[in-house]
């Protein structure tokens, strides 16, 4: 797999910063941030299939204009995998008529430019060669994280998306055997861990505790943090990282496995 990543920040701001989304292989996205906003559009139309994490603006707010820009250059619905919780917001709050055309409907519903598909935790979604997992997350809102799996190199990402202390996360995870990378959120420096706990984020000091569960040792990317503080969190995460293979996450970087 080709992981190319539009955008990891927990916030938006000049020409770097842009909210969370990862380009798979030209054609799948995990998570439709701001980080969109960059592609072109010929490589907006060639996106097939979005999984969202969860329900929360940073992480949708790109998709209900992929749909307005190139709906009707496709020649097949662009499909929105989620949980049953998380479609239901979405559908609910966007694309409602009122925020935005539901595009389930649109053109028709015979023949639509959206349509929904449920998944569920721990079960695998086949597209290709590449399996793609549902798993469990600990966040204020329905969340998943996902784990994406390369049946021809047998290599893994886990991608955590929101989410604060998770035994399931870290006793799925560590049933996988060819993980190459972990990238996992940490929203807030440790002067906020008040703030991390009520928003169900990690600060350093929560991560490196839940860090102590993972039994593997893949390399470790920090994505999420907030304008301003990316330089503090990086600090206090390799102060205490040890022998964890840890740094913070770039945008357009490309992840190969």
């Amino acid at each position: 797999m080709r992981v190319e990543i539009l955008g990891c920040s927990g916030g938006i701001g000049g020409n770097t910063l842009r909210t969370t989304s990862l380009l798979v292989d030209g054609d799948i996205l995990i998570d439709a941030g701001t980080g969109v906003n960059d592609l072109p559009l010929q490589a907006l139309a060639a996106i097939d299939h979005v999984f969202i994490t969860h329900s929360h603006l940073d992480h949708i707010a790109c998709l209900p204009f992929i749909l307005d820009s190139v709906g009707d250059q496709r020649n097949t619905p662009l499909t929105m995998h989620a949980t049953r919780a998380t479609q239901d917001i979405i559908r609910k709050h966007i694309f409602n008529w009122q925020i935005w055309p539901d595009f389930s409907e649109i053109p028709s519903p015979e023949n639509p430019f959206l349509r929904f598909n449920t998944i569920e935790v721990g079960k695998s979604l086949l597209i290709g060669e590449r399996s793609i997992t549902a798993l469990p997350a600990n966040h204020t809102v329905p969340a998943v994280g996902y784990h994406l799996h390369d049946l021809g190199s047998n290599a893994s990402l886990v991608f955590s998306g929101d989410t604060t202390s998770c035994d399931a996360l870290w006793e799925t995870v560590n049933t996988i055997d060819n993980l190459r990378y972990l990238i996992v959120e940490a929203a807030f420096p440790d002067s906020e861990r008040e703030l991390a706990k009520l928003s169900k984020h990690f600060c350093p000091s929560l991560l490196l505790d839940d860090l102590a569960k993972l039994k593997s040792n893949p390399e470790i990317l920090v994505t999420h943090a907030k304008p301003g503080m990316f330089q503090q969190i990086e600090k206090e995460l390799l102060q205490g990282a040890g022998a964890r293979r840890l740094s913070m996450l770039q945008a357009e970087s490309v992840l190969l496995f």
